[in-house]
């Protein structure tokens, strides 16, 4: 069985690269890499309602924290099936966004930090309900807000699938979840998590990928 691997973030704090170079670190070392991204617009009708609820397209439903939460979760149930065949397959699988992604906005969405009842509630739905597999490890890619949101900006001025969300477009909302994903990092919400300081100098690609490999280390 695999080591499951979840990098968080805020939108914009470079998941989706940091995620591609650490499965070719890993591959150059002998792993076997599998990968998710989630939600997983497209290929999940509850990851394609979130997508039509933050783009206006669903009436009042990203109002309510509780229901996008459970619609983001319900994507993830969807996914144990196909999670546990990467797992099974593979050395490692990564993930770009997993359950902390839930717990970290909509916390802040409510205004509460990562001891909330929030927080709480998402890791007994996504962990104790639905059975999702429980990550080695959890990478916080942490990056400055105004860095994230210029490079969300940049994204979807260069790629029309990309535009920015309700979430994206609220600087606030992203402020108070970099807030919550230091929190959730700090506590070692559900298994251990590991800082990826971007733009520091020990934060490489190499060293990020020991700690994967050696968790111990």
């Amino acid at each position: 069985m695999g080591a499951l691997v979840a990098v968080e973030g805020l939108d914009g704090a470079g998941k989706r690269t940091l995620n591609a170079a650490l499965a070719k670190e890993l591959e150059t070392r002998g792993m076997r890499v599998g990968t998710m991204a989630f939600p997983r617009y497209g290929r999940s009708v509850h990851a394609d309602l979130v997508a039509d609820a933050l783009h206006g397209r669903a009436g009042d439903l990203e109002d309510s924290v509780h229901g996008m939460a459970a619609l983001f979760a319900l994507d993830r149930a969807g996914a144990v099936e196909e999670l546990n065949t990467l797992l099974a397959g593979h050395d490692v699988v990564l993930l770009d966004r997993y359950a902390a992604s839930n717990a970290a906005y909509g916390a802040a969405r409510l205004y509460q930090d990562a001891q909330g009842d929030f927080a709480t509630w998402i890791r007994e739905l996504e962990f104790g309900r639905y059975a999702l597999p429980v990550p080695a490890l959890q990478v916080l890619l942490r990056v400055p807000v105004a860095v994230a949101a210029a490079r969300a900006v940049q994204r979807a001025g260069t790629d029309a699938s990309r535009t920015r969300d309700a979430f994206e477009r609220d600087d606030g909302l992203q402020a108070r979840t970099g807030a919550a994903y230091e929190g959730l990092a700090a506590d070692a919400w559900v298994s251990p998590w590991f800082v990826h300081a971007s733009g520091a100098e020990c934060a490489t690609v190499g060293a990020l990928a020991d700690r994967v490999l050696y968790p111990a280390g």
